[in-house]
C-alpha cells in the first residue's frame, strides 16, 4: 500500500468490562478501538499494527472485514483485562490477567505513515528507542495511559513514567486525562499541568477531562473544548481512545484545534451510549456538534 496518512500502534486486548448493569467479554484496547472507529468514518488511508496470539486472531479479521488494512507481529500471548465500573462511569478499577510481547524498533521498520498513534495499554509496550525511531518517520502521538500503568501480579499500579521528560522531546501529541495529568506534571490544573508537558517538547498538549471537555493547548494557545452530554451513559470503555480517533481523522484534513476537538467530543458522545466501539457515521458526529 502506498504510505497511510495515520497508523495506529498497540495490542488487541481481550476485555472483560463489569458495570452495575452487566459483565460483557469482547476485544479491546486503543488498536480495537481506533481501528474499528476510523472503518466508520474512512479506513482507506489507515493502517493498523498490532500484535496478539493466534488465539485472538478473529478480532483481526473482523476489523479487514470491515475495510482496515492490518499488520500483525506475533506474540505469545494476548494482553487480557478486566475493567470493573461503578456507577460513575469516570472511576475503574483494573487487573492484566494477561501480557503480549512489547513493541520493538525492529518489528516496525517496515512501518511508514505521516502519523503514529502509540495507544499504550501498560508500561512496557512502547521502548523510548520506539518512539524515537517513529519520530524519524512522522509525527508521534501517545495516549499517556498506558505508561503509568504497572502491573505486579495481576494488580494494575498507577506509576509515574521515568523517561517522560527524555521521551515528551519526540512526542508531537499527547494525551492525558486528569488523574494522568496529576501523576505526570504534579498539577491538578489542568492549564498548568499542560504548560509543564508543553515546556517538555510536546507540541499539541490534549487534555480530556471526562464530562468537563477537554482542553488543548498548542501553539501557545488554550483551545476549549465542551463535552456533548450523552443522552445515556451505558459503557466508557474506550472513550479516551475513540477521542484521538476523531482528533487524528480531522488533523490530518488539516482542520484547526478546535474543530478536531469538537469532532473527538462527539465521537465520545456516541460511543457513550453503546457497548463496543464506534460505530456511527462521520455525517451523525456532524449531527451531535450541531
Amino acid at each position: 500500500m502506498n504510505k497511510p496518512a495515520i497508523c495506529c500502534i498497540g495490542h488487541i486486548t481481550l476485555d472483560k468490562i463489569v458495570t452495575p448493569r452487566q459483565t460483557v467479554y469482547m476485544p479491546g484496547g486503543t488498536a480495537f478501538y481506533f481501528a474499528h472507529g476510523i472503518a466508520h468514518l474512512d479506513p482507506s488511508d489507515f493502517l493498523l499494527v498490532t500484535s496478539l496470539a493466534e488465539s485472538e486472531m478473529k478480532a483481526v479479521d473482523d476489523i479487514r472485514a470491515e475495510g482496515v488494512e492490518v499488520k500483525v507481529l506475533p506474540s505469545p500471548a494476548s494482553v487480557y483485562f478486566e475493567n470493573k465500573y461503578g456507577e460513575d462511569q469516570n472511576e475503574r478499577t483494573q487487573r492484566v490477567l494477561a501480557k503480549a510481547a512489547p513493541f520493538t524498533p525492529e518489528g516496525l521498520r517496515d512501518v511508514e505513515a505521516k502519523y503514529f498513534h502509540l495507544g499504550t495499554l501498560l508500561a512496557d509496550d512502547f521502548s523510548l528507542d520506539v518512539i524515537k525511531a517513529l519520530a524519524r518517520k512522522g509525527i508521534v502521538s501517545v495516549d499517556a495511559q498506558g505508561y503509568l500503568r504497572q502491573v505486579r501480579g495481576q494488580e494494575v499500579f498507577a506509576v509515574d513514567w521515568p523517561e517522560k521528560t527524555e521521551a515528551m522531546k519526540y512526542i508531537d501529541i499527547l494525551k492525558a486525562n486528569e488523574k494522568e495529568m496529576v501523576t505526570l506534571t504534579g498539577s491538578a490544573d489542568p492549564y498548568e499541568a499542560a504548560r509543564i508537558l508543553a515546556d517538555w517538547g510536546v507540541k499539541e498538549v490534549l487534555l480530556t477531562l471526562g464530562s468537563n471537555g477537554s482542553l488543548i493547548y498548542a501553539d501557545g494557545e488554550f483551545v476549549e473544548v465542551p463535552a456533548f452530554p450523552p443522552a445515556d451513559v451505558v459503557d466508557a470503555t474506550g472513550c479516551g481512545d475513540t477521542y484521538m480517533t476523531g482528533y487524528l481523522y480531522m488533523r490530518n484534513k488539516g482542520v484547526s484545534y478546535l474543530e478536531a476537538g469538537r469532532f473527538a467530543a462527539a465521537m465520545c458522545t456516541i460511543k457513550l451510549g453503546a457497548s463496543g466501539p464506534f460505530s456511527a457515521s462521520a455525517e451523525a458526529v456532524k449531527e451531535v456538534i450541531g
